[in-house]
């Protein structure tokens, strides 16, 4: 199994890393990936990444951190070219729930980091929430220029799904999945193709079921991958197989 978003610089997993990938592996994941959120997430991410090669990082600014964390492109491309195991960047986009930053700076920002990523010819990782109709508009005004793009613990409309499959984006099922009131999730992630899908634990946060409501971390993704492969009507391993080599195919991974 592959981790695909999760946040190895927060507590309590950043305090407890040995025994965190120690679970992580005994549990049959194989790589993780450590998403950047600010400049000092980055500066954890850094050292993360040199502590078991089974760990990945990404560079990027979250939306909620806009108004105070400022980058460039070319800052985010310095940044990325830093370390080979910076393998993306992320996680960027649109947040209009909370109203952390501004609308304009969010946008700017995304902006920056979608011209980054493809100018480095890697993936951008995509934060939506209550933003559907600006981020595919801010997304489709590149779709010649091809980004790579991955939609981070999807919880979109259907609707928003086939938008983004016009860009050939791909999508990261989380442990909201496995909730009871996801019905509408779960169906919309039944329509997404499989050649399309990753599983993530956002960890620490959104445990899936049966740990709702602890924190969470990469060894719990087999309950996110049990749900996706009943969703997809199938079983556990063909669905690891596939979303493994999505992963390593979209990151550019053997």
């Amino acid at each position: 199994m592959i981790d695909s978003h999760c946040h190895l610089d927060h507590e309590p997993m950043f305090g407890d890393l040995k025994n965190v990938i120690k679970r992580s592996k005994e549990n049959g994941l194989e790589k993780i990936l450590s998403i950047c959120t600010t400049h000092e997430s980055f500066k954890k991410i850094i050292e993360i990444v040199k502590f078991d090669p089974i760990i990945y990082g990404t560079f990027g600014i979250h939306p909620h951190e806009t108004s105070s964390e400022k980058t460039t492109k070319n800052d985010i491309i310095k940044n990325v070219n830093s370390n080979d195991k910076i393998i993306a960047i992320g996680e960027s986009g649109l947040d209009f729930y909370y109203n952390h930053s501004a609308k304009d700076e969010q946008i700017t920002s995304f902006k920056s980091h979608i011209e980054a990523s493809i100018e480095l010819n890697v993936p951008i990782i995509v934060h939506s929430r209550n933003a559907e109709k600006e981020t595919f508009e801010i997304l489709n005004k590149y779709k010649n220029l091809k980004p790579k793009i991955l939609m981070h613990c999807f919880t979109g409309s259907s609707e928003f799904a086939y938008k983004l499959l016009t860009l050939n984006s791909y999508f990261s099922a989380s442990g909201i999945i496995t909730f009871k009131n996801s019905i509408d999730l779960q169906k919309t992630f039944k329509l997404i193709p499989n050649d399309k899908l990753l599983i993530e634990t956002d960890s620490p946060y959104l445990s899936p079921v049966p740990f709702r409501g602890k924190k969470n971390e990469p060894s719990f993704i087999k309950y996110t991958l049990e749900k996706l492969a009943q969703i997809k009507d199938s079983n556990a391993e063909k669905i690891e197989k596939i979303t493994n080599y999505n992963f390593n195919s979209l990151f550019n991974l053997n």
